[in-house]
């Protein structure tokens, strides 16, 4: 008979309370891939998407989770020693084979990150897929440069509050925007230099800081304020795309040259394990180790709380990442 774990198992699309908790059977690891015990894992906004049966990708049933944190259990191929502090993100995981809600996951080697630390798991686990997104986003979409301008449309999203961290580190100017005033302290918390409250445009604002406007701008809301953060970026600055907090990524009748602004660039970016390098994870946890970062937590729940945290996560109650950390679950 088979080892038993708990999981969270989405039969199919449905409201924060179809995730539903089981006893399933633990994974066995084949070559080339691993068998990670998840000690905790961050929630993201993609998940969210594919419990509601938005978007092409995934099937069904299915246990969620595109990303986790804990230790190598197995590796048949030899790539990691047991016991290994491990990250795993991406490459299909939690769409089309299963995901980091559940006690154990195995996962292709493609998409693990060995790393080392002492900080706490809820911690660890905030970071992987936030700090991917967040890194590939400022370097890869928009090679942001020392002393330039970085808009950021969705500050207070967890990416946006870990652009606002890094991009601060090397050096550049960061406009963050929010919708609700009351976020304007958390933003400046974590290193804004200029808060934007966003009423739907932007751009003239951004034009009283920056003049000729921003060289650089992460588009996290999505389609809908696309064409204004355009609008906000200068000749040859570039606006990358990342995010769709509106749950909104198409854009009706595009038509280049009437909606992109002269001269200025759009990009894209959707990363993977191997676009964060094991020593920029590595470095950054070591920051954080030191004090000299701070991880922008928003909650943190457990595996039984699965249900409250996708429905915070749906209303948008918290500013920061959500992370679940998983318990050893005794059985009889």
């Amino acid at each position: 008979m088979p080892e038993l774990m708990r999981a969270v198992v989405l039969d199919g699309p449905g409201a924060p309370d179809a995730l539903k908790i089981r006893d399933v059977p633990r994974p066995v690891p084949k070559p080339g891939w691993v068998l990670i015990k998840v000690r905790a894992f961050g929630l993201n906004r993609s998940e969210l998407h594919f419990r509601r049966g938005m978007g092409s990708f995934g099937s069904f049933p299915r246990i969620p989770g595109i990303e986790a944190a804990g230790v190598v259990v197995d590796a048949p191929g030899g790539e990691f020693p047991v016991g290994t502090q491990v990250a795993a993100l991406m490459g299909g995981m939690g769409r089309t084979f299963d995901g980091g809600y559940a006690e154990y996951a195995s996962v292709p080697v493609s998409s693990v990150i060995p790393f080392e630390s002492t900080l706490d798991w809820a911690t660890l686990g905030a970071v992987p897929e936030m700090l991917q997104t967040a890194y590939g986003s400022l370097t890869v979409g928009v090679n942001a440069a020392r002393g330039s301008g970085l808009l950021i449309r969705g500050g207070t999203s967890s990416i946006g509050l870990a652009l606002i961290v890094l991009a601060k580190r090397r050096g550049i100017t960061v406009l963050a925007t929010t919708r609700n005033p009351n976020k304007t302290q958390t933003l400046l918390d974590v290193g804004a230099d200029h808060v934007i409250i966003d009423a739907g445009s932007i751009a003239d604002e951004v034009r009283t800081i920056f003049p000729e406007g921003v060289s650089g701008a992460v588009e996290l809301v999505g389609a809908p304020t696309l064409r204004d953060t355009l609008r906000a970026t200068a000749v040859h600055g570039t606006v990358c795309f990342t995010g769709m907090l509106s749950d909104q990524w198409i854009v009706p009748d595009f038509y280049p040259i009437g909606y992109i602004p002269n001269g200025v660039r759009l990009t894209a970016y959707s990363g993977g394990a191997k676009d964060l390098p094991s020593a920029v994870l590595q470095e950054f946890l070591d920051a954080v180790a030191s004090g000299q970062v701070t991880v922008p937590i928003g909650r943190i729940y457990t595996l039984e709380d699965i249900v409250q945290a996708h429905q915070d996560m749906e209303d948008g109650s918290v500013t920061g990442k959500l992370v679940v950390t998983v318990p050893n679950f005794a059985r009889a």
